[in-house]
């Protein structure tokens, strides 16, 4: 795995050559890998432009997510086709994304849990989903099941406000008995969305997510979790706090979301909030960019060559140039912040919002991921004298998330169909090599 763009340390996966500290070879020539787990409600996402009077007649709430039974499901899908209201159909859910986008950065394995219809025709929803997802996001341990997988459609009105509605056929019907415990145990991460707790009577989604956040805390292997929608986290604010204070060592949110979950609007003070529950919080804020917050044990810390920055918190970024840790490791913990503005400015036309945030997470992924990789085939590396969760500093992560974020947005998939480029000519020594 190679991460993109110039930089004046080159970070060189996988590691086959001579170590340049240890100068020595790898005795084992086949190296161990790492991988990441997601579960997700696998669904299929479709996008349609339309007007208010199409979301009035199906009874949908402007600007919400909402569930709807097959019924509606069937009735609006057949309007949106006699019409010619679709614009793009997609293989879609926060997870998948997030899989999917990591294995194309990472050309490298990782894992979906969820269910699939075990009987597959041409051009449906499970076969659009099927081929629409990297050969590198390993299907095998998706449970098979008796009907339709998921529809989540996208309604973007005049104004462009967009509201989802869908439809889960059988995509909550996830067992806890098809959760591998070893599988888990043995990843770099354990990846999840607020979106599993969302489920109706009979559903059994809910128990195999819990169960398999536990088996993640057992073994000491990180829970990532994104929270996929305001809504659903203003519904309860305390009880997502308590979940993610027990089981949660990433947070990934937006500024809407962070306001749900900590009752702070400023995203730097949401992310900072964030650090009470977390070791790790990546804040989408849209037009003001990025900010991660993590912790990072003093003895560790690195002083950014950057200006200071103000802001809610004083010389927040002061110490991005270190690498996050997980706070039990640490024995003097310090909050540390980094804020990077959107990759060249953001795009000049933005063709789609979905994934952006699912872009984002998957490249913080790839570096976790990488650091995993790194300590298994290099343990001797004075790399891991510190006990870091990441492999690159909290700076650099935030550019390479905001670049990924950037290739999102200006197409209209919320899934990458390629990697960066190792070199480009547009990133200034600015941007990559500070």
């Amino acid at each position: 795995m190679k991460f993109p763009g110039r930089r004046r340390h080159k970070h060189y996966f996988p590691v086959e050559d001579k170590d340049p500290l240890t100068q020595k070879l790898i005795s084992n020539n086949s190296l161990q890998r790492s991988y990441i787990v997601g579960i997700d409600q696998i669904v299929v996402d479709i996008e349609a432009k339309v007007d208010n009077d199409f979301i009035v007649k199906f009874g949908l709430h402007r600007g919400m997510s909402q569930v709807i039974d097959d019924e509606t499901t069937n009735a609006l899908y057949q309007e949106l086709q006699e019409k010619k209201l679709v614009n793009y159909e997609f293989a879609g859910g926060t997870i998948g994304n997030t899989m999917h986008n990591y294995s194309v950065l990472a050309d490298d394995r990782s894992v979906l849990l969820g269910v699939m219809s075990e009987n597959i025709k041409i051009g449906s929803y499970a076969y659009r989903f099927i081929s629409n997802t990297s050969s590198r996001v390993d299907l095998e341990y998706l449970q098979g099941v008796d009907g339709p997988i998921g529809r989540c459609f996208t309604l973007i009105d005049e104004a462009g406000e967009r509201t989802f509605a869908i439809s889960p056929g059988l995509m909550n019907r996830l067992h806890p008995e098809s959760i591998d415990e070893s599988l888990i145990a043995g990843s770099a991460a354990l990846v999840i969305s607020s979106y599993l707790m969302r489920t109706e009577k009979g559903d059994t989604m809910t128990q195999a997510a819990i169960k398999a956040v536990k088996c993640a805390n057992k073994a000491g292997v990180p829970v990532v979790l994104t929270l996929g929608t305001k809504f659903l986290i203003e519904q309860d604010p305390v009880w997502w706090q308590d979940f993610v204070a027990e089981h949660v060592d990433i947070l990934a949110m937006n500024e809407e979301e962070g306001l749900a979950i900590t009752g702070f609007e400023d995203p730097l003070l949401a992310a900072d909030k964030a650090l009470d529950w977390v070791d790790l919080v990546i804040c989408t804020a849209g037009a003001q960019g990025m900010f991660i917050g993590g912790y990072i044990d003093d003895c560790w810390k690195r002083h950014t060559k950057h200006k200071l920055m103000p802001g809610a918190i004083s010389d927040f970024n002061q110490y991005e140039y270190s690498r996050a840790m997980l706070k039990s490791d640490c024995e003097q913990p310090l909050k540390a912040f980094t804020h990077s503005a959107p990759y060249m400015g953001g795009p000049d036309s933005i063709k789609n919002t979905n994934g952006a945030g699912d872009g984002a997470l998957a490249a913080v992924l790839h570096d976790l991921s990488s650091n995993v990789y790194h300590k298994l085939n290099v343990p001797s590396s004075s790399k891991h004298q510190q006990k870091a969760l990441t492999y690159s500093s909290l700076s650099q992560i935030s550019k390479y998330a905001n670049r990924v974020s950037y290739e999102v947005l200006v197409q209209h998939s919320p899934r990458l169909s390629r990697g960066l480029p190792e070199r480009e000519e547009c990133l200034d020594q600015g941007y990559w090599e500070q």
